[in-house]
């Protein structure tokens, strides 16, 4: 029996690559429990959508090699962050919950407000004048929403007040609202030469009911009043990029990914977008592994409407449904809209218990898995 396990990490307890080997161990403990025992064919194929976790996927389905850069974390802290390189070094590979993950902050100090994504721009600013042809950002998890104007501050571009003055570096997503006009001042060497594929972990729009700031501020520490403050200078800062550049994207999909970060890439330099699991998902054949599976689990933390919008758990049911292969996703909880995998013919598990009990649980549920197919004959 061939079974593919595609879960994602499951957010704030173990990574997709504890979780596939968990359902395998269960799996495994389940086939030679039987008598006699059952011949199992597994296949793991550890999932990112644009978030964490999508550096190491690539890596391991591209190979290339990692290297490390220093750049400050969202609250300001000096961190490490990985890169890979691939391609004969020709592409860079940089994961953006890596340098300004909401994980990257401590419990209780989470301000989208404050927080900023200048440390990002200082690592593709690293990467860009090693002079690199293409640059895969993956956008998701992460603690800011301000737009990539934090960013965009470390490649060099001048954020100026209607005073003319220069705002403070590095700019938090409070202060979007105080950004009147944009002046290139010292861009990176080689950058209108490189491409950017920014993979992301969902397709909202930027600004609006289903925007960064409405959708996912309050994940990150916004109250009420901080998404109104995020929502309106979002808007704002797509403005002063519009009247800049000519080019208005603001609602195109996957801008609202990781508080904004696409926007101004968009807008200024040579990039596009792309679902961040259907890059992942591409790199490892899946369709093919999927195509030859009797059985297809998957899984993630949450299983929702959200699921459905670029995330892995949506991707893989679909494709699964598409071909005829039974699907199950193995979720720590389910939440409003999950209803419309009802068409997918998904069937979905909650483990329930603790984070710290998630791999057990899920060991545990996936040999009940067999269990029940044996009881269903």
């Amino acid at each position: 029996m061939i079974i593919l396990i595609a879960p994602d990490k499951f957010k704030g307890s173990i990574s997709a690559q504890t979780a596939a080997d968990a359902i395998a161990d269960g799996l495994y403990a389940s086939a030679r429990a039987r008598k006699p025992p059952l011949d199992l064919d597994l296949r793991l194929f550890p999932m990112a959508d644009g978030g964490d976790g999508t550096l190491e996927c690539l890596l391991a389905a591209w190979g290339g090699r990692r290297q490390q850069t220093t750049a400050i974390g969202p609250l300001g802290d000096e961190i490490q962050v990985p890169i890979g390189l691939v391609q004969d070094a020709s592409t860079a590979i940089v994961e953006a919950a890596t340098v300004i993950g909401h994980a990257l902050v401590p419990r209780g100090r989470h301000d989208p407000l404050v927080a900023s994504s200048i440390g990002l721009g200082q690592v593709l600013r690293s990467v860009i004048e090693t002079g690199v042809e293409n640059i895969l950002l993956g956008l998701g998890g992460s603690a800011t929403v301000d737009g990539g104007a934090g960013m965009m501050q470390a490649m060099g571009l001048r954020l100026l007040d209607a005073a003319g003055r220069e705002l403070p570096r590095p700019i938090g997503g409070g202060h979007l609202r105080d950004i009147d006009r944009i002046v290139w001042r010292d861009p990176p060497a080689n950058l209108e030469a490189v491409q950017f594929t920014i993979a992301v972990d969902v397709l909202n729009p930027l600004c609006g009911p289903d925007g960064a700031a409405r959708v996912f501020g309050p994940q990150k520490g916004a109250d009420p009043r901080g998404v109104d403050i995020l929502d309106n200078g979002l808007s704002h800062w797509a403005d002063v990029l519009a009247k800049a550049t000519g080019n208005d994207t603001r609602n195109e999909p996957g801008t609202g990914a990781a508080g904004g970060i696409a926007l101004p890439l968009l807008s200024l330099t040579r990039a596009a977008i792309t679902p961040g699991v259907d890059l992942v998902m591409e790199a490892h054949r899946i369709a093919d592994a999927i195509g030859s599976a009797d059985l297809v689990i998957t899984g993630e933390g949450r299983l929702d409407g959200q699921s459905l919008m670029g995330k892995v758990v949506g991707a893989i049911a679909r494709m699964s449904h598409s071909v005829g292969v039974p699907c199950v996703a193995l979720v720590g909880a389910v939440g409003p809209g999950v209803d419309q995998f009802n068409s997918l013919n998904l069937r979905h598990v909650v483990i329930g218990g603790t984070i710290e009990e998630t791999a057990d649980r899920l060991s545990d549920a996936a040999g009940g898995l067999l269990s029940a197919m044996d009881r269903q004959g």
